[in-house]
This record gives C-alpha cells, structure tokens and sequence, in this order.
C-alpha cells in the first residue's frame, strides 16, 4: 500500500505540473480521440489541482483534443482561493443512451461547491443531443464565471445554476435546434446576484428561466432565438411557495422565439415575483411579445380550481419595439384570486408581422400605460 501511494505521488509530480500551476488533462492519462472515455483522467487531474494549496491554478483542457466524458463532478470545496477551467478543446457526451454509465444521473458535467471558479475559453462542449442530461450544473458555487465557452445539443438544460451566489456569464454561446424540447439555455434557481452580457442563446426552450429563489438577476445584450424568450418561472408548481425578485432584462433581441417577455406561474401557487424590469427590447417576429400568465398548465396537467396563485406585483415593460408573428402583442391573464399589481407599459411599439391591427388583453391586472393601451390595465 505505502508502494502503491509513493507511486501516485510521483505520478502527479512528473506528469501533472506544467509550469508548477496547470494541470494538464493529458498529462494525466487522457487520450483525447473522442471515443475513449476519459472521464477518469478528468477527475484525477482535479482532485490533484484541488487538493493543491496556493492561488491561480489551472486545469486544462488543451485545444486540438476531442474529450468523451461520462457523468462526472468536480467535487470541492478546494484548497486554493480560486480555481480556473481552461477549455479550449472538445468535450462530447456518449453517443446514446445506451452508452451512457450511469441512468440513474440527470446531470453530465457538474461542478458542486467551488468558491472562485472560473470556466473560460475557446472551446465546446457538445451533448449531441442523444439521451436527457443536463449539460453543465453548477450548484454551491459562489463567485463564479463562465466566459467564452460553447454549448452544443444539449438534450435538456444547456446551464444550470443552482444554490449560487455571484455569478458572471458572458460571450458564450447556447445552440440547439428550435424544435429540441426542454432545452433551455440558462437555468437559473435559489441563486442570487446573478449577471448573464453579451451572450447569444438559440434553443428549443427558454434562453433564459429563472425560477423560485432567483434574486438580483441582470440580464443584458442577449441575442436570443429561437427558442421561448427569457421566462420568469414557470413558478408555483404542485401548490409550492416560490419567489424571484429585483429582475433586469436589457438591451436584448429576440428573434423568431415563440415568446419574448414572459412571466408564467401555475394556478394554487404561493410566493410571490416582483421588481421586475424588461427594457429596451428589440422583438423580429415573436409570436407572444408580453406575456403574463398566472395559468400556465404543462402538458399532461389538468385545470383546476384555483385557490391561491404567486403575486406578481411591480412589473415594468418600458420601450419594447419590433414585429410580432401574431396579432395579439400583448397578453397579461392574471389571477382571479391575487391580480397582478404595479404593471406599467411604456413605450411600447410592437406592429405586426401581417399588417393587422395589434390585439391586447388584459384581465385582473392594475398598473398604468404611457400608451394607448390605458384601457387594458385597470387604475389602482
């Protein structure tokens, strides 16, 4: 046993320094064909960087290589003060589910409790869009950023963040197919202090979803389409109590998605979601450009009575502009039981695509228009 330790020692010491900070993926067994699983080098690299004392380390994953990884985690907390991920090559899932280790995890590539992680690079992690993983899961990890990278075909979630506080994302790219259900580009839960720029998002799905416990959420310059807009909830469900507060979505387009500014919460929800900002958008042929609907049902769910619904109160859609599929530009279905409270339109210029004369709807919603849409929100 003493033998086997000094041998793994010596190992890392010869082959997973370079230049005495980076820890190189191939130095520790990887082979980087795209068909040999190189999950476990992965990890090995890791728990060496990890478990390394001092500041900036690095674990890379070089350029030039294609990396097929099973389902792993990069477990911390870590000895150092911060932690980087370098991606500048491939990273590809199993080709099928048949392939795939282990069935039981819902998640490929995840990251759980690091402080100082930085994911970067020039690189791209492809899903291939074949089984029903969530791409990459960051949960615990405060002071975290993600730039540059490149998600491919992820068959569910293309990010996931979860139980973080101060994150940064930014120039990355999100694509999937527009028909590729479930695929959301950002997902984003019981996190706070969260700012997505200059990111470019085309899905089946969401670009964005912020569901309950999302807090100090800034988004802004995302180019999304296709896919469902960015959608505050779904919220509410099965009757639970959720809450999303001090929302900014800014200085975004939204091109050809089948939703744009959206807030969806399920009926006998409780909680509330308020302070929220769409500003400055640019719409090119979104089917539903604004959008409140407090009576959201997914598919395989049934109407029911309602007794309770989340609140939805101070929400602003300020200098909205652009073309919408549809004739109906505006939809906001609020609860019978909490009514949505403090709704502003202002400036908003949405025409539609055909040439027909734009439709609002409003019910059981409060607020004021600069517009002349005064009679669809009724005066508090």
């Amino acid at each position: 046993e003493i033998i086997v330790r000094v041998v793994f020692v010596l190992t890392l010491v010869n082959f997973g320094f370079v230049n005495g900070q980076i820890y190189d993926v191939l130095k520790f067994g990887a082979e980087g064909d795209g068909t040999t699983d190189d999950s476990k080098a992965f990890v090995e690299a890791w728990k060496a960087m990890c478990s390394s004392g001092g500041s900036n380390k690095t674990l890379l994953i070089p350029s030039d290589n294609t990396f097929l990884l099973q389902p792993l985690v990069f477990q911390g907390p870590c000895n150092s003060p911060s932690v980087q991920v370098q991606l500048d090559g491939k990273i590809v899932a199993p080709l099928n589910k048949a392939a795939w280790s282990d069935l039981k995890s819902y998640e490929w590539v995840s990251f759980h409790k690091i402080i100082g992680l930085t994911v970067l690079g020039s690189g791209t992690i492809n899903g291939r869009g074949s089984s029903f993983w969530e791409q990459l899961h960051f949960k615990g990890c405060n002071n975290l950023e993600i730039n540059g990278i490149t998600s491919f075909d992820s068959p569910r979630n293309h990010i996931s963040i979860r139980d973080c506080r101060q994150v940064k994302i930014t120039q990355i790219k999100i694509i999937a197919p527009g028909d590729s259900p479930n695929t959301d580009g950002i997902d984003i839960s019981t996190s706070t202090d969260v700012e997505i720029y200059d990111t470019i998002v085309g899905t089946g799905d969401d670009c964005v979803a912020l569901n309950s416990g999302s807090i100090n959420i800034n988004i802004t310059r995302m180019q999304c389409g296709p896919g469902h807009g960015i959608s505050v909830g779904s919220l509410g469900r099965d009757g639970e109590e959720s809450i999303v507060e001090n929302v900014q979505v800014t200085n975004c387009t939204f091109n050809e998605t089948t939703n744009g500014a959206r807030i969806k919460t399920w009926p006998n929800g409780k909680g509330y979601a308020r302070n929220i900002v769409f500003k400055d958008i640019t719409l090119t042929e979104t089917q539903n450009p604004i959008i409140i609907d407090q009576h959201y049902i997914d598919k395989g769910h049934i109407h029911v009575e309602e007794s309770s619904a989340v609140a939805i109160s101070n929400v602003i859609f300020t200098n909205i502009h652009g073309t919408s599929q549809k004739d109906e530009i505006i939809k906001i279905d609020c609860s019978d039981v909490t009514s949505c409270k403090d709704i502003v339109l202002d400036r908003i210029d949405i025409t539609t695509f055909d040439g027909n004369k734009p439709l609002i709807e409003c019910s059981n919603a409060y607020g004021k228009s600069t517009n002349a849409y005064d009679g669809c929100l009724k005066a508090q």
